[in-house]
């Protein structure tokens, strides 16, 4: 395979921590790579520095002469003044960039539900990191770097974008770097991996699965050798402890040999393992939703959906973005009424809620992390043995030192990691988590799975990631948009048979319509043609029996339309004068400009006429 990209000899610190120490590494061609490890551990710095968007202390990148890289990054780097279709292909006319099957893929993988003549700046961060990703992968590069891609895409999305990226190049071509805790969408694409601690990166083949075997695989070694280097210095210490304190030269030749022994022992890992909380006792009934619908503005959100929860019950809940799956939640919990139905409440219950914001931290924001669990409680008993506060935390990853920071500098996974804490030592029975995946790591996901694995009150799950939803739940139900909750037995792969349906099913109706339209259109032409039997044609109003967000979505199409015909006139405009222009200063005699120009005027005309057929199909919606 030919060399694309490395690293020689890379380091970089930041301050007094360093974080890459004489790293070298390679990406030959049809690698396609994932990027583990600790948050903070540098698995961002490696991709900067890689797409030489950021300058090592010592060492340097390599590059192939012809190699272009293409990089998303976490932040937000897109113009706002811009409109979404400008910002993804520019300048381009829609004939030009919608002849290229891969770019339609991308824009209906990525922005079908986004308004493209929007300004970017309206945009949520959501739908701004969707339109930065389309801007990318619209692209041709050698070599494509993503930056947590998954963020803000859903169950569906990251299925696309793993396909669309298994499908970009051939197998021997082409390299892929990525970052992500999705261990689902890493096990899906990637050959290999890297993990990133402790200043060096060790490579593992596979996917993620494989690294999990092979690194447990290497921690066996690692503990074997340990466990005789541990024998060693115990003998070493007993020694010590039994010799005569006359006997001074010897004891100090072996204190010399014990130190030299333990001095190349790198600091533990943090570690995340938290044992079963006490748990309020649940009685039969906890949560029942019976019969409930829901309206938003003009939005029916539910219609007349049953939902009861069991004492243990697990349910992971995946769903379209702005089907109600949050929603659901604060419904269960009570913060919201129905406009119809009941929510029935167990004596028992103590719900707890880990929004996707966490900004019920933004009230203790400035107490320390120890403080925050201290106001809680000070002693807790846990797997039967008491803890302090500061105990507790440190098993949560806070080591000594982040113990003592202030909850408005945490990270976005501490302030996540550190909630859940404070959730489950409020000792709640029925658990309900937001996107609980957000900002964490993959080796802080295996420990939080490991927690709600082992916790014995019911709990309601919110995620794209499937990985985390088949771990620790035991079944999932589907919210689609249409306003009814389902049951999928077969799990998250289910859900995505059931979009695929429904998306080819609406793919289908609108191609039918299109050419009831074009037969209609037809029609009409065809009668009023002289000798064509002299009738008057008579129109037969039927109503387009279009939901609720059939409309809404064909109001946005309408305006988007009247907006894409309005720049198709002014270009129309424009070639007509450069037509005149190009036959005054010619005398008519510049065929090869004007048969040009009138090309470009055909294919304008083209486009109108199809902008007018959109727009005729998205008015019968709205009849």
């Amino acid at each position: 395979m030919a060399h694309l990209l490395g690293a020689e000899n890379l380091s970089i610190s930041f301050g007094t921590r360093t974080i890459l120490d004489g790293v070298s590494l390679g990406l030959e061609e049809g690698d396609r790579i994932g990027v583990v490890g600790r948050n903070g551990d540098g698995k961002s710095t490696l991709m900067r520095l890689l797409a030489e968007r950021q300058t090592p202390d010592d060492g340097r990148v390599t590059r192939r002469r012809d190699v272009t890289v293409g990089y998303l990054d976490q932040s937000d780097v897109l113009d706002g003044d811009l409109t979404v279709g400008e910002a993804i292909v520019g300048d381009a006319a829609d004939y030009e960039w919608a002849s290229n099957a891969r770019i339609r893929d991308v824009m209906s993988g990525l922005i079908q539900e986004v308004d493209w003549n929007a300004q970017v700046s309206s945009l949520s961060g959501g739908q701004k990191r969707r339109v930065a990703l389309a801007k990318l992968l619209t692209g041709d590069d050698d070599v494509v770097m993503l930056d947590e891609p998954t963020n803000h895409l859903d169950v569906e999305g990251v299925a696309w974008l793993a396909q669309h990226l298994k499908n970009r190049w051939r197998a021997d071509a082409g390299g892929l770097l990525v970052v992500t805790h999705d261990r689902w969408f890493l096990d899906e694409i990637c050959t290999r991996t890297w993990e990133v601690h402790d200043a060096v990166i060790d490579p593992f083949d596979g996917g993620y699965a494989a690294y999990v075997l092979a690194r447990a695989e290497r921690d066996r070694m690692a503990n074997v050798v340990e466990g005789k280097r541990q024998q060693l210095v115990k003998k070493e210490l007993a020694w010590l402890r039994r010799g005569a304190p006359a006997r001074t030269a010897k004891p100090k030749f072996r204190i010399e040999a014990a130190n030299n022994l333990i001095a190349d022992v790198p600091e533990p890992r943090d570690t995340l393992s938290l044992n079963k909380m006490a748990t309020a006792r649940l009685g039969k009934d906890v949560l029942d939703l019976e019969e409930v619908s829901l309206t938003l503005g003009d939005t029916e959100l539910f219609k007349n959906i049953t939902l009861r929860l069991a004492p243990g019950e697990r349910l992971g809940l995946v769903g379209v973005n702005g089907a109600g799956k949050t929603t659901l939640l604060r419904l269960l919990n009570g913060e919201i009424e129905p406009t119809s139905g009941r929510l029935k409440r167990g004596k028992t219950v103590q719900t707890a809620v880990l929004t996707q914001e966490v900004k019920e931290l933004d009230e203790v924001a400035d107490l320390r992390v120890i403080e925050v669990i201290e106001n809680e409680k000070r002693v807790f008993s846990v797997g039967g043995r008491e803890l302090s506060a500061g105990q507790l935390v440190e098993q949560l990853g806070f080591n000594a030192q982040r113990q003592w920071t202030p909850v408005r500098e945490l990270s976005g996974g501490e302030r996540r990691r550190l909630q859940l804490l404070r959730l489950l030592v409020g000792e709640p029975n029925v658990l309900m988590l937001d996107e609980p995946t957000n900002d964490l790591d993959t080796d802080t996901l295996a420990a939080v799975e490991d927690v709600l694995d082992g916790w014995p009150g019911t709990l309601v799950v919110v995620s794209h990631d499937r990985y985390l939803l088949e771990r620790v739940t035991d079944h999932q139900m589907a919210l689609l948009g249409d306003g009814k909750l389902r049951g999928l037995p077969n799990g998250v792969d289910q859900y995505l048979e059931l979009r695929g349906a429904a998306l080819a099913k609406n793919s289908s109706a609108t191609t039918a319509a299109r050419g009831s339209s074009q037969a209609a259109r037809a029609a009409a032409a065809g009668s009023s043609r002289p000798g064509s039997g002299g009738g008057v044609a008579t129109a037969v109003a039927t109503g387009s029996g279009a939901s609720e967000a059939e409309k809404r979505i064909a109001k946005k199409d309408l305006v988007r339309i009247d907006r894409q015909m309005t720049k198709l006139k002014a270009q129309v405009e424009k070639v007509n004068a450069e037509m005149t222009a190009a036959t005054e200063k010619s005398g008519g005699a510049d065929f090869d400009r004007l048969a040009e120009l009138n090309k470009k005027l055909q294919t304008l005309a083209s486009e109108q006429e199809d902008l007018e057929l959109q727009w005729l199909e998205a008015s019968e919606k709205l009849e």
